[in-house]
Protein backbone atom coordinates (compact mmCIF):
# COMPACT_ATOMS: atom_id res chain seq x y z
CA UNK A 1 0.00 0.00 0.00
CA UNK A 2 2.61 2.41 0.82
CA UNK A 3 4.45 1.32 -2.55
CA UNK A 4 1.37 1.97 -4.36
CA UNK A 5 1.01 5.75 -2.37
CA UNK A 6 4.15 6.37 -3.00
CA UNK A 7 4.26 6.09 -7.05
CA UNK A 8 0.33 7.93 -7.20
CA UNK A 9 2.17 11.19 -5.02
CA UNK A 10 5.53 10.85 -7.56
CA UNK A 11 2.93 10.63 -10.58
CA UNK A 12 0.61 13.47 -9.36
CA UNK A 13 3.99 15.75 -8.87
CA UNK A 14 5.67 14.68 -12.19
CA UNK A 15 2.39 15.25 -13.81
CA UNK A 16 2.02 19.06 -11.81
CA UNK A 17 5.45 19.93 -12.95
CA UNK A 18 5.41 19.26 -16.69
CA UNK A 19 1.62 20.67 -16.63
CA UNK A 20 3.22 24.01 -15.16
CA UNK A 21 5.83 23.81 -18.34
CA UNK A 22 3.77 22.78 -20.57
CA UNK A 23 1.47 26.32 -19.53
CA UNK A 24 4.85 28.12 -19.93
CA UNK A 25 5.34 26.94 -23.08
CA UNK A 26 2.14 27.33 -24.99
CA UNK A 27 2.01 31.22 -22.97
CA UNK A 28 4.85 32.13 -25.22
CA UNK A 29 4.11 30.11 -28.20
CA UNK A 30 0.60 32.15 -28.14
CA UNK A 31 2.33 35.42 -28.99
CA UNK A 32 3.23 34.01 -32.55
CA UNK A 33 0.32 31.83 -33.19
CA UNK A 34 -2.77 30.61 -31.63
CA UNK A 35 -2.48 27.27 -29.45
CA UNK A 36 -5.35 24.69 -30.01
CA UNK A 37 -5.38 23.83 -26.02
CA UNK A 38 -6.59 20.05 -26.28
CA UNK A 39 -4.16 19.23 -29.59
CA UNK A 40 -1.50 20.78 -27.63
CA UNK A 41 -1.97 19.18 -24.12
CA UNK A 42 -2.32 15.52 -26.42
CA UNK A 43 1.31 16.39 -27.81
CA UNK A 44 3.12 17.39 -24.53
CA UNK A 45 1.85 14.49 -22.90
CA UNK A 46 2.98 11.82 -25.71
CA UNK A 47 6.33 14.06 -25.47
CA UNK A 48 6.31 14.30 -21.08
CA UNK A 49 5.54 10.42 -20.70
CA UNK A 50 7.33 9.30 -23.92
CA UNK A 51 10.30 7.05 -21.97
CA UNK A 52 7.40 5.50 -20.31
CA UNK A 53 5.06 4.75 -23.23
CA UNK A 54 8.50 3.56 -25.45
CA UNK A 55 9.26 0.83 -22.79
CA UNK A 56 5.55 -0.81 -23.75
CA UNK A 57 6.83 -2.26 -26.99
CA UNK A 58 10.01 -1.98 -29.13
CA UNK A 59 8.11 -0.47 -31.73
CA UNK A 60 7.49 3.09 -30.07
CA UNK A 61 11.17 3.13 -29.86
CA UNK A 62 10.37 6.87 -31.30
CA UNK A 63 8.66 7.76 -28.40
CA UNK A 64 12.07 6.41 -25.99
CA UNK A 65 14.04 8.87 -27.80
CA UNK A 66 11.43 11.50 -27.60
CA UNK A 67 11.54 10.67 -23.41
CA UNK A 68 15.64 10.32 -23.43
CA UNK A 69 15.95 14.11 -24.33
CA UNK A 70 12.78 14.90 -22.59
CA UNK A 71 14.86 13.97 -19.49
CA UNK A 72 17.14 17.16 -20.14
CA UNK A 73 14.40 19.43 -20.29
CA UNK A 74 13.17 18.12 -16.81
CA UNK A 75 16.92 18.69 -15.17
CA UNK A 76 17.18 22.27 -16.14
CA UNK A 77 13.52 22.79 -16.63
CA UNK A 78 13.14 22.89 -13.11
CA UNK A 79 15.41 25.56 -12.41
CA UNK A 80 14.64 28.13 -15.76
CA UNK A 81 11.07 27.74 -15.83
CA UNK A 82 10.31 29.34 -12.58
CA UNK A 83 13.17 31.94 -13.35
CA UNK A 84 11.77 33.12 -16.02
CA UNK A 85 8.09 33.29 -14.80
CA UNK A 86 10.01 35.69 -11.67
CA UNK A 87 11.65 38.30 -14.65
CA UNK A 88 8.02 37.75 -16.87
CA UNK A 89 6.44 39.18 -13.48
CA UNK A 90 9.13 41.79 -13.26
CA UNK A 91 9.27 42.74 -16.79
CA UNK A 92 5.87 41.56 -18.04
CA UNK A 93 6.39 43.21 -21.43
CA UNK A 94 9.28 41.37 -22.50
CA UNK A 95 7.98 37.72 -22.12
CA UNK A 96 8.83 37.43 -25.76
CA UNK A 97 12.78 37.88 -25.24
CA UNK A 98 12.84 35.73 -21.57
CA UNK A 99 11.42 33.07 -23.44
CA UNK A 100 13.60 33.33 -26.20
CA UNK A 101 16.48 33.86 -23.88
CA UNK A 102 15.25 30.19 -22.10
CA UNK A 103 15.37 28.61 -25.76
CA UNK A 104 18.42 29.45 -26.33
CA UNK A 105 19.99 28.48 -23.00
CA UNK A 106 18.51 24.74 -23.78
CA UNK A 107 19.95 25.24 -26.89
CA UNK A 108 23.16 25.49 -25.84
CA UNK A 109 22.58 22.74 -23.32
CA UNK A 110 21.86 20.31 -26.47
CA UNK A 111 24.50 21.50 -28.54
CA UNK A 112 27.37 21.23 -25.85
CA UNK A 113 25.85 17.89 -23.84
CA UNK A 114 25.80 16.31 -27.24
CA UNK A 115 29.33 17.24 -27.96
CA UNK A 116 31.07 15.65 -24.40
CA UNK A 117 28.71 12.86 -25.11
CA UNK A 118 29.76 11.95 -28.68
CA UNK A 119 33.60 12.79 -28.33
CA UNK A 120 34.84 10.49 -25.89
CA UNK A 121 38.27 11.06 -24.21
CA UNK A 122 41.16 8.69 -23.04
CA UNK A 123 42.56 9.13 -19.62
CA UNK A 124 45.58 8.31 -19.00
CA UNK A 125 47.01 6.86 -15.77
CA UNK A 126 50.14 5.08 -14.16
CA UNK A 127 50.20 3.25 -11.38
CA UNK A 128 52.85 0.71 -9.69
CA UNK A 129 52.14 -2.34 -7.23
CA UNK A 130 54.42 -5.38 -6.14
CA UNK A 131 54.64 -7.66 -8.89
CA UNK A 132 55.06 -10.71 -6.18
CA UNK A 133 55.45 -13.83 -8.73
CA UNK A 134 54.55 -12.49 -11.35
CA UNK A 135 56.35 -13.16 -14.42
CA UNK A 136 55.03 -9.31 -16.05
CA UNK A 137 56.80 -6.40 -15.90
CA UNK A 138 54.30 -4.22 -17.13
CA UNK A 139 50.51 -4.32 -18.17
CA UNK A 140 48.56 -1.79 -19.89
CA UNK A 141 44.72 -1.96 -19.25
CA UNK A 142 41.83 -0.08 -20.99
CA UNK A 143 38.89 0.22 -18.95
CA UNK A 144 35.31 1.03 -19.53
CA UNK A 145 32.16 0.81 -18.65
CA UNK A 146 28.50 2.08 -18.86
CA UNK A 147 28.33 1.82 -22.42
CA UNK A 148 24.34 1.27 -22.38
CA UNK A 149 24.56 0.84 -25.93
CA UNK A 150 20.95 0.59 -27.87
CA UNK A 151 19.27 3.14 -29.34
CA UNK A 152 21.44 6.51 -28.85
CA UNK A 153 24.85 4.92 -27.99
CA UNK A 154 24.87 3.23 -30.89
CA UNK A 155 27.10 1.43 -33.48
CA UNK A 156 29.06 4.01 -34.40
CA UNK A 157 29.58 5.09 -30.99
CA UNK A 158 30.45 1.73 -30.12
CA UNK A 159 33.21 1.98 -33.12
CA UNK A 160 34.72 4.89 -31.65
CA UNK A 161 35.18 3.23 -28.57
CA UNK A 162 37.12 0.20 -30.58
CA UNK A 163 38.96 2.67 -32.56
CA UNK A 164 40.44 4.41 -29.64
CA UNK A 165 40.89 1.40 -26.93
CA UNK A 166 42.64 -0.71 -29.78
CA UNK A 167 44.77 2.51 -30.71
CA UNK A 168 46.15 2.29 -26.86
CA UNK A 169 47.46 -1.40 -28.08
CA UNK A 170 46.48 -3.00 -24.52
CA UNK A 171 47.53 -5.96 -22.61
CA UNK A 172 43.82 -6.04 -21.10
CA UNK A 173 40.55 -4.71 -21.89
CA UNK A 174 38.36 -4.48 -18.60
CA UNK A 175 34.30 -3.87 -19.45
CA UNK A 176 32.65 -3.06 -16.32
CA UNK A 177 29.13 -3.48 -16.59
CA UNK A 178 25.94 -1.71 -17.96
CA UNK A 179 27.18 -2.66 -21.50
CA UNK A 180 23.64 -2.59 -22.73
CA UNK A 181 20.66 -0.18 -22.15
CA UNK A 182 18.18 -3.11 -20.21
CA UNK A 183 17.12 -5.25 -23.11
CA UNK A 184 19.96 -6.31 -25.86
CA UNK A 185 18.02 -5.96 -28.57
CA UNK A 186 19.32 -3.11 -30.33
CA UNK A 187 22.88 -5.03 -29.53
CA UNK A 188 21.56 -8.27 -31.60
CA UNK A 189 19.03 -6.36 -34.45
CA UNK A 190 22.12 -3.75 -35.45
CA UNK A 191 24.59 -6.00 -35.79
CA UNK A 192 27.48 -4.15 -32.88
CA UNK A 193 28.36 -8.21 -32.53
CA UNK A 194 30.48 -7.58 -35.07
CA UNK A 195 32.34 -4.41 -34.14
CA UNK A 196 32.88 -5.43 -31.01
CA UNK A 197 34.50 -8.69 -32.52
CA UNK A 198 37.25 -6.03 -33.22
CA UNK A 199 38.80 -5.03 -29.88
CA UNK A 200 42.37 -6.32 -29.90
CA UNK A 201 44.06 -7.48 -26.60
CA UNK A 202 47.00 -9.38 -26.12
CA UNK A 203 45.64 -10.97 -22.88
CA UNK A 204 41.77 -10.72 -23.52
CA UNK A 205 38.79 -8.79 -22.64
CA UNK A 206 36.37 -9.51 -20.09
CA UNK A 207 33.33 -8.02 -18.80
CA UNK A 208 30.93 -7.78 -16.12
CA UNK A 209 27.11 -7.34 -15.39
CA UNK A 210 26.04 -3.99 -14.23
CA UNK A 211 22.14 -3.28 -12.95
CA UNK A 212 20.39 -2.07 -16.40
CA UNK A 213 21.41 -5.56 -17.07
CA UNK A 214 19.10 -6.86 -14.40
CA UNK A 215 16.68 -4.12 -14.94
CA UNK A 216 16.63 -5.86 -18.84
CA UNK A 217 16.42 -8.97 -17.59
CA UNK A 218 17.84 -10.53 -20.63
CA UNK A 219 20.62 -12.07 -19.54
CA UNK A 220 21.35 -14.99 -20.75
CA UNK A 221 20.87 -13.10 -24.17
CA UNK A 222 23.28 -10.94 -23.01
CA UNK A 223 25.90 -12.86 -22.03
CA UNK A 224 25.46 -15.01 -25.11
CA UNK A 225 25.83 -11.85 -27.51
CA UNK A 226 29.03 -11.03 -25.43
CA UNK A 227 31.04 -14.24 -25.81
CA UNK A 228 29.86 -14.24 -29.49
CA UNK A 229 31.52 -10.89 -29.23
CA UNK A 230 34.94 -12.49 -27.81
CA UNK A 231 34.13 -10.75 -24.72
CA UNK A 232 34.48 -13.00 -21.53
CA UNK A 233 31.93 -12.21 -19.46
CA UNK A 234 33.03 -13.32 -15.11
CA UNK A 235 30.04 -13.40 -13.14
CA UNK A 236 30.99 -14.28 -9.27
CA UNK A 237 33.93 -15.93 -10.27
CA UNK A 238 38.10 -15.64 -10.40
CA UNK A 239 40.64 -16.96 -13.07
CA UNK A 240 43.96 -16.94 -13.35
CA UNK A 241 45.33 -14.92 -16.60
CA UNK A 242 48.76 -16.19 -18.30
CA UNK A 243 49.54 -17.47 -14.87
CA UNK A 244 50.55 -13.86 -13.95
CA UNK A 245 47.69 -11.95 -12.61
CA UNK A 246 44.13 -12.91 -10.93
CA UNK A 247 41.16 -11.55 -12.37
CA UNK A 248 37.97 -11.41 -10.56
CA UNK A 249 34.41 -10.62 -12.28
CA UNK A 250 31.67 -9.22 -9.42
CA UNK A 251 27.78 -9.95 -10.04
CA UNK A 252 26.44 -6.42 -9.62
CA UNK A 253 25.05 -5.60 -6.37
CA UNK A 254 21.35 -5.17 -8.05
CA UNK A 255 21.46 -9.16 -7.45
CA UNK A 256 20.93 -9.95 -4.18
CA UNK A 257 22.19 -13.32 -4.16
CA UNK A 258 26.19 -12.09 -5.29
CA UNK A 259 28.51 -13.74 -3.53
CA UNK A 260 30.94 -11.92 -0.92
CA UNK A 261 34.25 -11.07 -2.05
CA UNK A 262 36.03 -13.13 0.14
CA UNK A 263 33.99 -16.39 -1.18
CA UNK A 264 35.94 -15.84 -5.30
CA UNK A 265 38.86 -14.48 -3.93
CA UNK A 266 41.89 -16.66 -5.41
CA UNK A 267 43.47 -19.38 -2.61
CA UNK A 268 46.83 -17.54 -2.63
CA UNK A 269 47.59 -13.63 -2.84
CA UNK A 270 50.76 -14.81 -4.93
CA UNK A 271 50.17 -12.63 -7.49
CA UNK A 272 48.33 -9.39 -8.67
CA UNK A 273 44.98 -9.32 -7.88
CA UNK A 274 42.29 -7.04 -10.39
CA UNK A 275 38.62 -7.01 -9.60
CA UNK A 276 35.60 -5.40 -11.44
CA UNK A 277 32.33 -4.41 -9.44
CA UNK A 278 30.30 -2.37 -11.73
CA UNK A 279 29.12 -0.18 -8.56
CA UNK A 280 31.59 1.03 -6.42
CA UNK A 281 29.44 0.62 -3.21
CA UNK A 282 32.18 0.00 -0.30
CA UNK A 283 35.98 0.30 -1.12
CA UNK A 284 36.87 -1.24 2.81
CA UNK A 285 35.88 -4.85 1.58
CA UNK A 286 38.25 -4.55 -1.42
CA UNK A 287 41.21 -2.84 0.59
CA UNK A 288 40.39 -5.50 3.52
CA UNK A 289 40.62 -8.34 1.21
CA UNK A 290 44.01 -7.06 -0.25
CA UNK A 291 42.98 -6.43 -3.71
CA UNK A 292 45.88 -4.57 -6.24
CA UNK A 293 43.80 -3.19 -9.11
CA UNK A 294 39.67 -2.52 -8.48
CA UNK A 295 37.52 -0.89 -11.77
CA UNK A 296 33.98 0.22 -11.18
CA UNK A 297 31.58 2.60 -13.28
CA UNK A 298 28.38 3.30 -12.25
CA UNK A 299 28.21 6.75 -11.51
CA UNK A 300 28.59 8.88 -14.65
CA UNK A 301 30.44 11.27 -12.38
CA UNK A 302 26.40 12.19 -12.35
CA UNK A 303 26.29 12.93 -16.39
CA UNK A 304 24.45 16.28 -16.18
CA UNK A 305 25.66 18.82 -13.92
CA UNK A 306 25.12 19.29 -10.74
CA UNK A 307 24.33 15.72 -10.70
CA UNK A 308 27.67 14.93 -9.46
CA UNK A 309 27.37 16.43 -6.25
CA UNK A 310 24.67 13.70 -5.21
CA UNK A 311 26.92 11.05 -6.77
CA UNK A 312 30.15 12.26 -4.70
CA UNK A 313 27.70 11.90 -1.21
CA UNK A 314 26.30 8.93 -1.93
CA UNK A 315 30.20 6.78 -3.13
CA UNK A 316 33.49 7.17 -1.30
CA UNK A 317 34.87 7.66 -4.69
CA UNK A 318 32.52 8.80 -6.94
CA UNK A 319 34.75 9.10 -10.01
CA UNK A 320 38.48 8.99 -11.31
CA UNK A 321 41.78 7.44 -9.18
CA UNK A 322 42.58 6.60 -5.31
CA UNK A 323 45.06 4.66 -3.48
CA UNK A 324 43.79 3.34 -0.60
CA UNK A 325 46.44 1.73 1.88
CA UNK A 326 47.70 -1.21 -1.30
CA UNK A 327 44.46 -0.89 -2.90
CA UNK A 328 44.39 1.22 -6.39
CA UNK A 329 40.66 2.06 -7.16
CA UNK A 330 39.64 3.99 -9.75
CA UNK A 331 35.99 4.58 -10.72
CA UNK A 332 35.09 5.76 -14.99
CA UNK A 333 32.17 8.33 -15.69
CA UNK A 334 31.47 6.07 -18.32
CA UNK A 335 31.88 5.82 -22.43
CA UNK A 336 28.01 5.89 -23.20
CA UNK A 337 25.20 7.60 -21.19
CA UNK A 338 22.01 7.10 -19.45
CA UNK A 339 18.87 8.51 -21.29
CA UNK A 340 19.62 11.64 -23.03
CA UNK A 341 22.93 11.57 -25.14
CA UNK A 342 23.81 14.58 -23.35
CA UNK A 343 26.86 15.49 -21.02
CA UNK A 344 27.36 18.37 -18.86
CA UNK A 345 30.31 18.68 -16.44
CA UNK A 346 31.21 14.93 -17.54
CA UNK A 347 32.38 13.51 -20.76
CA UNK A 348 32.23 10.26 -22.31
CA UNK A 349 35.72 8.50 -21.88
CA UNK A 350 37.82 5.55 -21.49
CA UNK A 351 40.86 4.76 -19.46
CA UNK A 352 44.46 3.58 -20.36
CA UNK A 353 45.94 2.57 -17.43
CA UNK A 354 49.82 1.57 -17.47
CA UNK A 355 50.56 -0.73 -14.47
CA UNK A 356 54.12 -1.44 -13.59
CA UNK A 357 55.09 -4.20 -11.33
CA UNK A 358 57.70 -3.77 -9.35
CA UNK A 359 59.44 -6.23 -6.94
CA UNK A 360 59.29 -6.12 -3.04
CA UNK A 361 56.48 -3.36 -1.37
CA UNK A 362 55.16 -0.50 -3.12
Amino acid sequence: MKKIFGAAVAILLYSAIVFYFGWSVATWLELYFPINNWLFGIVWGLITFGYIIGKVSHKLRIFSIIGSYWMVVMEYGILLFPLAAIFTWIFPKHLNLIGWIVTGIFLLIFIIGTYYAYTPVVRELAIVMPKKESKLKSLKVVVASDFHLGLLANKAHLTRFVRKANAEKPDLILLVGDLVDDDPIWFVQKGMSEVMKQLQSTYGIYGVLGNHEYYGKQIPLLVEEMEASNVRMLLDETILVVDSFYLTGREDKTNKNRKQLFEIAPEKKDLPWFVMDHTPSNLLVPEKEKVDFHVSGHTHLGQMWPNHLLTKRIFELDYGYRKKGSLHAMVSSGFGFWGPPIRIGSQSELWSVNIKLEDGDV
